[in-house]
């Protein structure tokens, strides 16, 4: 059963995407200037954890993580070397993350990534990638081999400075409440 707030937080990013749009034709603005067409994936076997690893190899300043599930070993190693090259990284885990037989939390909190649990929620369910303040990679994908392999996900990849400040203040605002995991 659908709550209200699952609901909301199932439309968040596209209402995010129509205020956008809505305030660009409101000021009669290029709506290609704030925004350029998103990429999209839809999985099982859609790409979608390749074009994941491909922008954040691209990344040269920042990522920031939210995930409700993280097991994915092509992401984690992405993530890593970035972090390597110097890559400011942090991510936020849901706190099932604590409890699960196989989490990335242990590899990248152990690797020097700066990981956090978000227990504040019944279920942290974001699942969000925001990479040099300007791409935003959501959508129902989990960080997982069974999203690319055996789910029915979708994967959104927009580059827009503005959409990324949205998600960055939220992001801070979970990390705000979120404990620093040090591995088990």
């Amino acid at each position: 059963m659908i709550t209200i707030l699952n609901l909301i937080i199932r439309i968040a990013p596209l209402f995010s995407l129509l205020l956008i749009v809505a305030c660009s034709v409101a000021q009669h603005t290029d709506i290609s200037a704030i925004i350029q067409a998103p990429k999209v994936y839809f999985s099982p076997h859609g790409g979608a954890t390749a074009a994941i690893v491909d922008e954040i190899r691209s990344a040269k300043l920042q990522i920031l993580v939210q995930a409700y599930s993280f097991t994915s070993k092509e992401i984690s190693k992405a993530l890593l070397d970035a972090h390597q090259r110097g890559v400011h990284i942090e991510i936020i885990l849901d706190k099932s993350n604590l409890s699960a037989q196989y989490s990335a939390a242990d590899f990248t909190a152990h690797m020097g990534i700066q990981t956090y649990i978000d227990a504040e929620h019944a279920i942290a369910h974001n699942k969000i990638i925001i990479i040099d303040g300007e791409t935003v990679i959501t959508g129902s994908f989990n960080l997982t081999k069974a999203a690319e392999e055996k789910n029915a996900e979708n994967l959104l990849i927009i580059r827009s400075k503005e959409l990324a400040r949205t998600y960055i203040d939220n992001w801070n605002e979970h990390r705000s409440h979120s404990q620093e995991y040090k591995g088990r």
